[in-house]
């Protein structure tokens, strides 16, 4: 199991940590600042801020610096981010209640997309404030991430336990459809049966490249927002 994290996501994680004991508008270190600091060029320093910028955790202002943003942006459907993280930042307290933990064959398509015989399945309730959220169901090659399946996942991040195991989810590639709630997702969330779901499918890779997750979240369309960012082609 590999154990590099690489030093963007050291300086990004550090940063967050900063920002939560920050008001809004507070300055940042600069990236000459935090080259200095954690020994990276300035390169790696600026890509680290840009992941936050890109979060709406803070804002640069050419020729005076970083500082921190006012309020919690949505998530945006370009930004693999952890539900645990993107309630935090919502003001909000996350937790989950755990529906199934089994290690079991890979179907032909979870070996297609993993490369693995074998699978880790996580279905969890998401809730924030108590109130179910989300309806997700995680799969994992087993021999990767099995020992930290048996990890406290009801009110801690599986996505925090894979950073301090070396693992660091990177990137990624999904989809988001709209789909009536059937009688399952009534059940375990609490909402009536063909009530709107915002479901996402998502492969999540790591910071080599390898595949690592392959997700479906149902979301409850009126307790989940997702923000998108777009460009304007210029018409011709």
């Amino acid at each position: 199991m590999s154990e590099f994290v690489p030093r963007y996501y050291e300086i990004e994680q550090a940063l967050r940590a900063r920002i939560e004991d920050l008001d809004p508008h507070e300055r940042l270190p600069s990236d000459t600042q935090l080259c200095a600091e954690f020994g990276v060029s300035r390169m790696t320093a600026r890509n680290a801020v840009q992941r936050l910028v890109q979060e709406g955790l803070v804002y640069r202002v050419p020729g005076r610096g970083t500082f921190v943003a006012e309020g919690s942006a949505p998530r945006t459907a370009s930004h693999v981010l952890s539900f645990t993280e993107e309630m935090r930042r919502r003001g909000r307290v996350p937790s989950s209640r755990v529906v199934e933990r089994e290690r079991r064959a890979a179907t032909p398509e979870e070996k297609q997309q993993l490369g693995a015989d074998e699978v880790a399945v996580l279905r969890r309730v998401r809730l924030a404030d108590g109130e179910p959220v989300a309806l997700e169901s995680a799969v994992f090659p087993a021999g990767r991430v099995a020992p930290l399946l048996d990890a406290d996942l009801e009110s801690g991040s599986l996505h925090a336990r894979l950073v301090e195991a070396g693992i660091v989810p990177t990137a990624g590639r999904g989809a988001l459809s709209a789909e009536p709630a059937g009688a399952a997702d009534a059940r375990v969330l609490g909402i009536e049966r063909g009530q709107p779901l915002l479901v996402e499918r998502r492969l999540i890779f790591d910071q080599d490249g390898e595949p690592l997750e392959l997700t479906e979240t149902r979301y409850v369309g009126g307790r989940y927002g997702l923000e998108v960012i777009f460009d304007v082609e210029s018409p011709g």
